[in-house]
Parts: C-alpha cells; structure tokens; sequence
C-alpha cells in the first residue's frame, strides 16, 4: 500500500493531471472502457445480486455516464480561474482564484451500488486533476474482481488503480497518508475513516445514511405520492442510502394509505425473474433484518427465502418510535409506517434523532412545505417525488451531521476534490506608503477611511 500510494505521488507530482486533455482523456477512456464491457459488468453484478441490466444501467452506469459527459464538456470552465473584485487597501492589484487538484486520493465504495458509489466519486477525482486509488468493496466479489481486472489493465497504477480486499487492506490503505479521502458506507465505518485521516490532518468526505423519513400531511395526492415512494423504497430490495426508510402518515389516512400502498406492491410484482427486484447482500444482514420484523405489525408481505437471500417487500403498521425496526436504519425491504395527529409532534420526534441523510415530504400545502423544510435539517430530498434529487447533477448530494461530511455530483464532485487557490497579483508601477512606518494619526485616519470605517 505504501510503494502503490507513493507511486501515485510521484505520478501527480509529474504535473500530467494538470492538463486538462490528459483528464478528458482519462475519462473518455474509462467510458469506452465500461461500454465495451457492459456484458461482463452486467454478469458480475447479476451473480452478486440478480440486479437486472435495465436496473444496471439506470441505477449504476446511467448517472456515472452523466458525470463523465458533464465533466468533459465542461471541465475547461471549472478548471478556469476566476476573477474576483479587489478592495481599495491593494490598489494597484488584481484578484483571483486557481482551482487546483488536492493530490492523491483515496476512494473506498459501497456495497449497495458497486459500480456507481465506486466509480462516481472517482470520476470526480479525475475531473479535478488528481490520482485515485479506489478500494471497492470486497461484498460483491464479482463486481469487485472485474473492476480491478478491467481498470488495473487499463490504466497507469501511477494513475487509477484498484486495491481489491477486505478490513486489512482498508486499514492498510488508511494508515498511508492522502490528500483526500472519499467513504461511502455506514456511520460507524465512517468514523473509523474519520480518526484514521485525522492522524495526517486528510480532507474527508462521508457519505453515510441514517433514517430518512417520508412525511404525508392531510391533502397529499396519495394515489401519485404512494406510486413514487413504493418505487423509491423497494429499488434495490430497499437497499439504498436514501431509500425512504420509514413513513410518518395522519391517523386519518392509513387505511386509505395501506391499501393503496399494497396495491402498488402487487402491481409491481417484485422479482429477480421481472427484473425489478434484487438478494440481500448476505446471510448476516437477512438476520438482521429479519429481527427487525414485528409479525404482529406486519400487514402486508413477510415471504422470506433465507436460501436465495430474499426478503420480499414488507409494510409494518401501528409502529411506534420504539419499536426495533425505529432503532437503525433499515436498509432493506420494510417499509414501517407510523401515524400522527399532529405535524408538530412528528417534527419534534424527528429533531430527537440525528439528522437525516434524506427527507420525503408529500403535500399539497405549500406553508407546511416550506414549514417543515424549514424546520428539519437533512442532507438533500424531495417534494412529491423520492430519491430522483440524486439524479440532478447541479443539486449537490451529501449528508449532514451523523449522514455525512460534504456533497459530490456534478460541479460540487470537482469542487469536493479541489483546493481553491487565492491570488492577489500587484502592479509595481505605485505603492502606498499607509502601511509602512513611521506610523502617524493622519495615516491611521487614511486607512480607516478606505476600509469604510469612521
């Protein structure tokens, strides 16, 4: 880990990333690179997960195809410096600000999406100039296995590498020092990457997750709301960082809301045989979600297949905040619902737990709207709509508190893995003498008088 992250230094200290081509370059080479290897990739992936390739493509590569067309269309502009205006104190001078790379960077991805949460940040790194060295993980074996042959045979180790493994590998990899490190994954692990970058004062940023709630209020549209959060919650078996993770709804609609809810569920017709529908990772979180299921809450669903690892879609009523399934994130196919009676006892008891990463809220009320998006702090979300925020690359997606460190997508990925350097630039044809000694009253007015104060 030491010769592969020192020879990544040697490479950026080479000046090649400065170049804008060379970065198109590189990105355009990895675009073609998982092109021509779509089949491959979508064969790993269905042997770790049974994720279809229609969900391949739109869940994976569709949004990282996006960041590398966005990136090489429009790097020259975020890589451009950019004026800024001087104040009266240094005339004759002009002002500006140089983006420039952090250096070498380290990319640790997620299970959940082996493919987008690996490769998306490290799009961005490249965009910015830097070297990466991304560890995927080692969950979904295939998907690792075929990222490391496909990328290590395609570029530079000086460059873009990948380091295949485990705990021991990662914790190897920590102990070197980077100019930035990007994690996704949970909270716990985050913490980990957190106090190992401390120790060489590393920029991180944490993707993480938490429980993200969907919040009904009296005159939502239920039919097209419920349509949007079932898609949202059961994409990816509910594996996904800003999946809905728990429904708040009026006592006065959860009837209404079930029926609708199960309805939907049935219309879709989750399966790995339909395309739509994928296994847990392993057996150790099928146990663990499976003890987060109350039987006697389940209204709808509960098929477990422990052999195959699938768990399908499940809808828990009359839940209460203390209920097992309330105490972690769920990350998987149960979606529990809660009743209020009052919006501002559910703010109260969402401002009781950490932050968010996401928050859904379904209304049709503009002042409870702008009430709770307002009154709630949370990474990112939605209005009527679930998850699709993090298709927009111009909205930056990141958490906040316990959910995370920082943003990324888009221009926000380039700003995550750059320094913004500050010029001023002085003209030597005039120079003031306000500033140098003997000092006196006269001066001291001048100068007071140039920064606006009286």
């Amino acid at each position: 880990m030491k010769e592969l992250s020192e020879k990544q230094r040697v490479f950026f200290n080479s000046n090649q990333t400065k170049d804008l081509s060379f970065r198109i370059k590189q990105l355009q080479r990895l675009k073609t690179l998982l092109l021509s290897n779509q089949n491959r990739l979508n064969e790993a992936i269905y042997a770790d997960f049974g994720k279809s390739p229609f969900e391949t493509f739109t869940n994976e590569f569709g949004l990282v195809f996006l960041d590398i067309d966005e990136a090489c269309s429009k790097l020259k502009q975020w890589a451009k410096r950019k004026r800024v205006r001087t104040n009266w104190i240094n005339f004759p001078a002009k002002s500006y600000i140089i983006p420039e790379p952090l250096g070498v960077s380290l990319v640790i991805g997620a299970w959940n999406y082996p493919y987008q949460l690996s490769l998306a940040p490290s799009v961005a790194a490249i965009a910015a100039g830097n070297t990466v060295i991304l560890k995927p993980s080692e969950l979904p074996s295939n998907t690792s296995k075929l990222l490391a042959e496909l990328i290590n045979n395609s570029f530079d180790p000086g460059f873009f590498h990948v380091v295949e493994g485990g705990i021991d590998q990662t914790t190897a990899l920590l102990a070197q020092r980077f100019d930035k490190i990007f994690f996704t994954g949970s909270t716990n692990v985050g913490r980990i990457v957190y106090q190992a970058a401390a120790k060489h004062l590393t920029p991180v940023t944490l993707e993480l997750g938490g429980k993200s709630p969907a919040i009904f209020t009296e005159n939502a549209k239920l039919s097209i709301g419920i349509k949007r959060l079932i898609w949202a919650k059961f994409l990816n078996a509910g594996q996904t960082c800003i999946a809905p993770d728990y429904v708040l709804l009026p006592l006065s609609m959860k009837d209404e809301f079930l029926q609708l809810a199960k309805k939907e569920i049935e219309q879709a017709s989750y399966s790995i045989e339909n395309g739509n529908y994928v296994r847990i990772i392993n057996d150790k979180n099928v146990e663990r979600l499976k003890s987060l299921i109350d039987q006697n809450k389940v209204y709808f669903g509960g098929e477990i297949m422990e052999e195959k690892r699938i768990i399908h879609p499940i809808l828990m009523q009359d839940v209460t905040f203390d209920d097992a399934v309330m105490q972690e994130e769920i990350f998987g196919p149960i979606l529990p619902i809660i009743t209020y009676e009052s919006l501002d006892e559910i703010i109260s008891e969402i401002k009781k737990r950490e932050k968010p990463l996401s928050c859904y809220i379904f209304t049709g009320d503009s002042a409870v709207k702008n009430k709770l998006l307002s009154e709630l702090s949370f990474g990112g979300g939605a209005v009527n709509e679930a998850i699709m925020h993090i298709s927009n690359s111009r909205l930056p997606f990141g958490g906040v508190g316990q959910s995370g460190v920082g943003s990324y997508h888009g221009e926000a990925g380039f700003r995550t893995f750059s320094h913004y350097k500050s010029i001023l630039e002085k003209a030597t044809w005039f120079e003031t003498k306000l500033k140098y000694s003997p000092y006196s009253e006269k001066k001291l007015q001048w100068i007071r008088r140039f920064m606006g104060i009286s």
